[in-house]
């Protein structure tokens, strides 16, 4: 028997060791009815935190960076311990000098060729959405590169102060194209 071991995603999860078909029989009734398990690889820069891309339609609105511990093992205080605590989530505007390069991505590629993959229309896409990215490794030149967590269509509040002002002329800007 394979020994694995194990952390759960939950915050405040320890490590448990276990063989590799205990851990597929804990995974069964993820397959039941047709359901599957996405595997993403373990990132080594996930204590450097996750890096949250709001989106309004298609434009860069704002930026959330938050110190993340659910996914990283944890210290040896314990999962309960100061620590092990996430941290604030630091909200930036869209301007934000140090999240140029990922905006440039979102707006220029990654957005475009979602919308294009999917058949989605700018005028489909939501007011506001969000895109959540892990620092990858980073490039010769010492840049990042970021991976694709996950994308959020709803519950993508709170958001930077910056970008309410932003969501408002997107919304009178649809509203006025439906109207002509």
């Amino acid at each position: 028997m394979m020994p694995v071991r194990v952390l759960h995603a939950q915050r405040g999860s320890v490590f448990e060791h276990m063989t590799l078909d205990e851990l597929m029989g804990r995974c069964e009734r993820y397959f039941e009815d047709g359901g599957y398990v996405i595997d993403q690889p373990f990132q080594p820069r996930l204590p450097e935190g996750m890096i949250r891309c709001y989106v309004g339609i298609d434009k860069v609105v704002g930026f959330g960076h938050q110190l993340i511990k659910a996914l990283v093992p944890p210290p040896p205080a314990g999962p309960d311990s100061p620590g092990a605590q996430p941290g604030p989530r630091i909200m930036h505007g869209p301007d934000a000098a140090p999240f140029q390069a990922l905006r440039a991505r979102m707006e220029t590629e990654w957005v475009p060729q979602m919308m294009e993959l999917l058949c989605i229309a700018r005028g489909d896409l939501p007011i506001i959405w969000d895109a959540d990215f892990l620092y990858g490794p980073r490039t010769q030149n010492g840049d990042d590169t970021y991976v694709l967590c996950e994308i959020n269509v709803s519950s993508v509040f709170a958001i930077p102060d910056q970008a309410p002002a932003a969501i408002a002329r997107l919304v009178r800007e649809k509203l006025h194209a439906e109207i002509e």
